[in-house]
C-alpha cells in the first residue's frame, strides 16, 4: 500500500499538470479527469465521496478549487490536501506571472485575438464534459432526472439564485421523493 507521501506526490504532479490546463473554465473544467484519476486509476476513493468531496466545497463559501483539497484530505489526510491545493494554485500563477511579464514585453498583435479564438472552444467542451460527468454519476433514475431537466429549465429561463434550487433538492430528497 503506498503512503500518504507517495500518494501525495503522486497527487502534486498529476493535479500541477492539469491545473496548465485550466483555461477559461477554470478547475471546474478538470473535474472529469481528475475523477477518473483518484477512483479509478488509483482507487484512492469512490466516486460517491468525490461528488461529496465536490458538492461540499461548491456550497461552501470560497474558491471552486477546495473541492481539491477535499479530495487531496480523502486520499492521503493532511499531505495530499496540502499537495493537491498547491498543485492546482502554484503552476498556473507562475504561468500567469511569466506571461505577464513576456506580455508586457513583447506585443502580441493578432496573436492574442488569435489564441484566444482557439481556447475558447476548448474551453466551453471541458465545461461540458465536466457537466455530463457530474449529471451521469448523479442522476440515477427518472425521479432523479426530473429533477434535474426542472433545474437545468429553471436554470437556462430564469435569474434564480441557485442556492433556491439546491434547497428544493434537498427538500425532494428529505420527502423521499428522489
Amino acid at each position: 500500500m503506498n503512503s500518504d507521501l507517495e500518494i501525495s506526490v503522486t497527487l502534486f504532479l498529476h493535479f500541477a499538470l492539469l491545473s496548465m490546463m485550466a483555461i477559461g473554465g477554470g478547475v471546474l473544467a478538470l473535474i472529469p479527469e481528475m475523477l477518473r484519476f483518484v477512483t479509478e486509476t488509483h482507487p484512492w476513493m469512490t466516486p460517491q465521496v468525490f461528488v461529496e468531496c465536490f458538492t461540499l466545497a461548491q456550497i461552501a463559501p470560497g474558491p471552486n478549487l477546495l473541492f481539491a483539497t477535499l479530495v487531496g484530505m480523502q486520499a492521503a489526510g493532511l499531505t495530499g490536501a496540502v499537495a493537491a491545493t498547491t498543485a492546482l494554485i502554484v503552476p498556473p500563477s507562475i504561468l500567469a506571472m511569466a506571461s505577464l511579464h513576456f506580455g508586457a514585453k513583447v506585443r502580441w498583435g493578432g496573436w492574442g485575438a488569435t489564441i484566444r479564438r482557439a481556447i475558447m472552444p476548448l474551453s466551453i467542451g471541458m465545461v461540458g464534459a465536466t457537466a455530463w460527468s457530474l449529471t451521469t454519476m448523479t442522476v440515477h433514475n427518472w425521479a432523479q432526472g426530473l429533477l434535474f431537466a426542472a433545474a437545468l429549465g429553471v436554470m437556462v429561463k430564469t435569474r434564480l439564485n441557485p442556492l433556491w434550487l439546491i434547497a428544493a433538492g434537498a427538500g425532494a430528497g428529505a420527502m423521499g421523493w428522489v
